[in-house]
């Protein structure tokens, strides 16, 4: 295989050698469980092994039914899959995480997970709500756990042999910087926001210097206003590698260093997000330089609650 295309099956170490994570990572938000399995068996058969679950999705037993009907095939083995999954809001206090940890594992059909990863730093009240609110519609937070508590749950599975690897998720800097400080066994990666439009920068820097992997959501920016798909420059750049301006987003992404999730239900875009190639140096000094916009379209770092902001096509302004 060429080294052009050597891009989309780059694998990047795992701090404390906990294995490599395929920088081509495939997100499973998908609300229907029929469409979650028919994307999923779509995304292994165009060559994804990394797949991005949760606990929240409420689909954990669709990807575990087209994963085995994969492995009983002969498609994949379960050691070229990297599977990730996350611990929801509400399970964050010590005692609900392995319970929380085996339900997912049974679920998704296997016997280990390659990373696992708090979803958000944000401690829901515990029950069986995901999403607990009061009487006026505001989030029951818990108060009586630290992210740090949880933190060392997640210690604990790796040190069953049961987890490989553990990470956190739609975390700032600063909060990441509170966990590498005082963990025992520090964050393999961090799944945030990430794109053209939220290079994330700073994050990444200190992320290569702690030999953390920034694993990026909505890489593509969620088809949210405005579209980075239609930006002139990159527009510009995929006319000349003759490649789709979504290919280009995703080269630059894990050309970059980061690792990246796509999600789809339409096999032609699976397809298209796996195949992507290396851009010249100079196009990826022009997406540095040249794209000027900078907007962050996903508000789960303020509250721990995931949803995409809608934007007024025109100002940009966030809805009300």
């Amino acid at each position: 295989m060429d080294a052009l295309h050597m891009l989309r099956y780059r694998k990047i170490p795992l701090a404390g050698g906990a294995g490599e994570m395929p920088a081509v990572g495939f997100g499973t938000l998908i609300p229907d469980p029929v469409a979650t399995k028919q994307a999923v068996s779509k995304a292994l058969s165009v060559g994804f092994r990394h797949f991005d679950c949760a606990e929240r999705y409420r689909n954990e037993e669709a990807i575990g039914e087209a994963v085995a009907d994969a492995i009983a095939d002969g498609t994949v083995r379960r050691e070229d899959l990297f599977v990730t999954t996350k611990l929801w809001n509400t399970n964050h206090r010590p005692e609900r995480v392995r319970p929380a940890f085996d339900a997912s594992c049974r679920r998704l059909k296997v016997d280990y997970v390659d990373c696992y990863i708090i979803h958000t730093p944000y401690a829901f009240r515990p029950g069986d709500d995901m999403d607990p609110r009061d009487q006026n519609g505001q989030v029951l937070y818990d108060p009586d756990v630290t992210l740090i508590q949880t933190w060392r749950a997640l210690e604990d599975l790796v040190d069953s042999g049961l987890c490989r690897s553990i990470g956190l998720s739609d975390i700032s800097l600063d909060k990441l910087k509170e966990i590498v400080a005082n963990a025992r066994i520090k964050p393999a990666a961090i799944q945030v926001e990430a794109h053209p439009y939220l290079p994330e920068w700073e994050l990444l820097e200190y992320c290569q210097a702690q030999g953390i992997v920034l694993l990026a959501f909505a890489a593509l920016g969620h088809a949210m206003e405005p579209n980075l798909l239609e930006d002139p420059v990159i527009a510009g750049i995929a006319e000349r590698v003759h490649k789709t301006p979504a290919q280009v987003a995703l080269a630059w992404a894990v050309q970059r260093g980061t690792a990246f999730l796509t999600t789809s239900v339409k096999p032609v875009r699976i397809e298209e997000n796996f195949a992507i190639s290396s851009l010249p140096d100079e196009e990826m000094a022009r997406m540095r330089s040249d794209i000027s916009t900078n907007i962050r379209f996903n508000g789960v770092v303020d509250t721990g609650v995931p949803g995409f902001i809608p934007r007024v096509k025109k100002t940009a302004q966030v809805a009300k």
